[in-house]
């Protein structure tokens, strides 16, 4: 499965189950620091950051509350989400 999570003026392109509220957060927290030789932990690895998808294969979306705004694109690819009947979770 292919998705989105949403942080502020951040984004991830995941590949993997929809999160829930709180793995969507240990996601955001994992992927924001740059760990050099750092390892995932176990409980994250069925997800993975992808680079190169096609917007339209996007099948879930999670927004993580952050202190700082979406950016317009990505909350115009949410939009298009939810018209075409995406599930946006909100935490």
């Amino acid at each position: 499965m292919l998705g989105i999570i949403v942080h502020g003026d951040n984004h991830f392109i995941v590949r993997g189950p929809s999160p829930d509220r709180a793995t969507a957060l240990a996601l955001v927290r994992h992927w924001s620091v740059i760990q050099i030789g750092g390892t995932t932990p176990a409980t994250l690895a069925q997800w993975r950051i992808s680079t190169q998808e096609v917007r339209e294969d996007l099948t879930w979306a999670v927004v993580v509350t952050a202190e700082s705004a979406i950016s317009p694109a990505v909350q115009e690819l949410l939009d298009e989400l939810s018209a075409r009947g995406v599930a946006i979770l909100n935490t």
